[in-house]
């Protein structure tokens, strides 16, 4: 397959030779290997490790049914119901690619899925949806519509800096994240982007003595836009709903008091990224005029790297004014990512295809459709059980040591109002592991050890788990520790739906056993392997 920083462009020529050079193009492109092109168009983070067949996430390409996977906090490996979406979706692309080229057709086809979006998440139908390959990158999208709306002269706070993915510390300021854009662009890591380089100011949610979030939130957000403002500034607050540890910060009753106090002054990002957050929630955000950054993967369990910004009317209408955007911002972006009506940045837009991007969107959208397919009761029962199922084996456990989950707000009695993501420690005889340890560890869940272990433990050992990736804990006068994450998915309740309420009640069950599979191969781990046999086992896997 060809890169995306090698294909060649079409020319704007009309007529038989466009479409001639449109139908090649697009039919070149996609007949490669749909595993292949599952991973392109996007940065560094989705490049498998060949010998073992995964990325850094720990997933492939293909359907893993035999993965014990609750790791949505980070990444899923694509289930089968969604891959058999993206051969067909593959399969009608290539015919209207033939008669339309595949600029034009991928264009038609992502207008159509903002509007699926748009159906399945409720939204209004002046909500504008930007695609992209990552919520990183949307974050960047996000601080270009801020800046052209609030001036150059911006700067912006990051709530949960501690808790944002990977590639925010450096987008927040308007710097490149990595070395090649999901475009092909190379690109210098940490680099200013023409036109969006800015300040920041990060504000971290971890309290690292208490091993839990800080109480302070609001006050420590209110503060640090008051300095900023005073001295001239603009704002981009950016704030979580929710991070990386399941956290929301600050509560919604601080967000309306930073519009009252500076409007005009502040534009609030949302970092929804994780999307574990009801309709109601996430129209409530929109109808304050909250940017909202979301994702496919994550909870939904699309597969990892669909991004999605969501603009609320009063921004979009700012956009579709031709305010200018900074020229930076034109090497992360295609032109069938901008919604149609927005004209002016089309047009300045190169017509590069990202079919992986379009691609793993499509698989999102299917886990999304089936999710919101189950009765909100049963969401709400199964996220419940499931996760007192997970409280009670954490809390039960020598080895594992649950970190407070905190959720602000009952999300409108939906099932976002209970925890679907549980941190933990590890721990032996007392002490806590430390960063690569717990590392070794996560390694370790995904591979199976039975050839180390004999009788039942065997068992235990031979089984392959996915969990949410380390988080980084910072501690005063001691070495870095993590926290693994135990997190429950769309695809749990999904796939434990039926009509049948037994059948349901036994799937149901069978996710509770493979929870207690995967705390007993974790405890397993801990207590039987030295630090030294899990240092050998990261190095050896």
């Amino acid at each position: 397959m060809t890169s995306p920083a090698t294909r060649p462009e079409l020319s704007i020529s009309s007529g038989a030779e466009r479409r001639g050079q449109g139908a090649a193009r697009g039919l070149r492109d996609l007949f490669a290997l749909l595993g292949d092109l599952l991973i392109d168009g996007g940065d560094s983070r989705l490049a498998l490790d060949r010998p073992w067949g995964r990325n850094a996430y720990g997933c492939g390409p293909s359907p893993a049914p035999e993965l014990l996977c609750f790791a949505s906090s980070t990444a899923s490996p694509i289930s089968e119901r969604a891959y058999a979406r993206v051969e067909l979706a593959r399969e009608q692309m290539m015919h209207a690619a033939i008669s339309l080229g595949l600029d034009q057709a991928l264009d038609r086809r992502t207008e159509e899925m903002r509007c699926e979006l748009r159906s399945h998440l409720q939204l209004a139908d002046d909500v504008d949806i930007v695609f992209s390959p990552s919520g990183t990158d949307s974050q960047l999208h996000a601080l270009a519509l801020v800046r052209a709306e609030l001036g150059d002269n911006l700067a912006s706070v990051v709530v949960g800096s501690d808790q944002t993915g990977s590639g925010i510390a450096a987008s927040a300021r308007g710097r490149h994240f990595d070395t090649r854009t999901a475009s092909g662009v190379a690109v210098a890591r940490d680099a200013p982007i023409e036109g969006l380089s800015c300040d920041t100011v990060p504000l971290p949610l971890f309290d690292s003595a208490a091993m839990q979030a800080r109480r302070d939130a609001g006050d420590v957000v209110l503060a640090a836009v008051e300095t900023l403002v005073r001295n001239g500034r603009s704002v981009m607050l950016q704030v979580m709903d929710s991070s990386k540890l399941g956290w929301r910060a600050p509560d919604m009753a601080c967000l309306d008091e930073v519009a009252r106090r500076w409007p005009g002054r502040v534009r609030i990002v949302v970092d929804a990224c994780q999307m574990r957050l009801g309709v109601g929630r996430l129209r409530d955000h929109l109808d304050r005029g909250h940017l909202v950054l979301m994702s496919g993967s994550k909870f939904f369990g699309g597969p990892a790297f669909s991004g999605a910004l969501l603009v609320p009317r009063a921004v979009a209408s700012a956009v579709r004014s031709g305010r200018p955007v900074a020229p930076g911002l034109f090497d992360y972006v295609n032109r069938s990512d901008w919604p149609l009506a927005w004209t002016d940045l089309r047009a300045r837009s190169a017509p590069r295809a990202n079919i992986g991007q379009w691609l793993r969107w499509e698989a999102a959208l299917e886990e999304i459709a089936a999710y919101h397919a189950v009765p909100a009761a049963f969401r709400r029962m199964a996220i419940r059980q499931l996760g007192e199922v997970i409280e009670s084996l954490l809390l039960l456990s020598p080895v594992l040591r649950p970190i407070a989950t905190r959720t602000t707000g009952d999300d409108g009695g939906g099932e976002f109002g209970f925890s679907t993501i549980f941190p933990f420690a590890l721990q032996r005889d007392g002490r806590l592991l430390d960063l690569g340890e717990t590392q070794a560890v996560h390694r370790a869940l995904q591979h199976d050890l039975g050839s180390r272990f004999s009788g039942r433990t065997a068992a235990i050992a031979a089984r392959q788990c996915l969990i949410g990736q380390p988080v980084r804990i910072d501690r005063d006068g001691e070495a870095p520790t993590a926290a693994l994450r135990l997190c429950i998915g769309a695809r749990q309740v999904t796939d434990a739906w039926c009509d049948d309420v037994t059948t349901a009640r036994v799937d149901l069950d069978a996710d509770i056993d493979r929870i207690v599979e995967l705390v007993a191969k974790t405890e397993l781990l801990v207590s039987e392997l030295s630090s030294q046999d899990l240092r050998d086992l990261r190095h050896a896997n």
